[in-house]
């Protein structure tokens, strides 16, 4: 969902409300890898709690639009409506400000897709962010990402000043959807940056749409939508569909520079 730069609006709401209520109607996930309909969750969001963290698990969560979202056990399994989402295709809705556009043009940060998945998933777990104590990205949950990322489905955009990574965003690709996990920045508009690079190049690739999990306002400036649930799950079930290899991602200057050193790369 992006939980991020404006996760801290949302996860006090949602698990205050929580221990408010003596009871939830909620499922508790069993040792095989299935889920229950989306459709089922409580008004928060929060549909299951249990399970593991096992890769196949969590890609299978994130092809029905669940996603884990907790800080300490047990593992609590989210899918909240409305959903955030960029649409993509037939047309990318991705919306460019002038300034952000100017800072574009300007060149002020190198962009690169997978060069340093380690730091930015380090960074998007220890960035301090206003009222926020803790984070969501525990050990066990960011061993999985690593474990994705290993197998070509997890991947991460940066963004560059100099040789400092000053702002980057993670999530995991499955067919033609991308999930927008989370992003940080320590220089102004770096973290859009890495974002807008990342949704053009998703649309250049035929993605059909990148979700957010959560829409915010700050996302509504980038172009990404507020969508019921069930739109959602129709347009990625469909996505989700699409035939993907699993791989390694880089930019299309990144791979001409490259080249550029090692003519044996072409």
């Amino acid at each position: 969902m992006l939980r991020a730069e404006e996760e801290s609006q949302h996860t006090p709401a949602i698990f205050s409300s929580l221990r408010g209520k003596p009871r939830l109607t909620v499922y508790r996930l069993p040792r095989a890898h299935i889920f229950p309909d989306p459709a089922e969750a409580e008004p928060s969001g929060l549909l299951a709690v249990g399970g593991d963290l096992a890769p196949e698990r969590v890609l299978l969560a994130y092809a029905q639009g669940i996603f884990p979202w907790y800080d300490e056990p047990p593992i609590l399994w989210f899918s909240p409506d409305p959903r955030g989402v960029l649409p993509l295709k037939p047309a990318s809705a991705l919306h460019v400000s002038t300034r952000l556009a100017r800072t574009l043009r300007q060149g002020l940060f190198r962009v690169t897709l997978d060069t340093a998945f380690e730091k930015v998933l380090a960074k998007c777990a220890t960035v301090k962010r206003a009222g926020q104590r803790g984070t969501w990205i525990t050990a066990e949950l960011a061993d999985t990402y690593r474990a994705l990322h290993a197998r070509g489905f997890a991947h991460s955009c940066e963004a560059w000043h100099g040789k400092r990574l000053v702002g980057g965003v993670f999530g995991i690709a499955i067919g033609n959807a991308f999930f927008a996990d989370s992003m940080f920045h320590s220089a102004r508009d770096a973290s859009k940056v890495a974002l807008v690079t990342l949704a053009q190049h998703l649309a250049a690739r035929g993605f059909a749409l990148m979700d957010c999990q959560l829409p915010t306002a700050h996302l509504t400036t980038l172009g990404f939508q507020s969508w019921e649930r069930a739109r959602y799950l129709r347009a990625l079930a469909k996505a989700v569909r699409a035939k993907r290899e699993p791989e390694k991602w880089a930019l299309a200057s990144e791979t001409a520079a490259s080249e550029a050193v090692d003519p044996s790369a072409r």
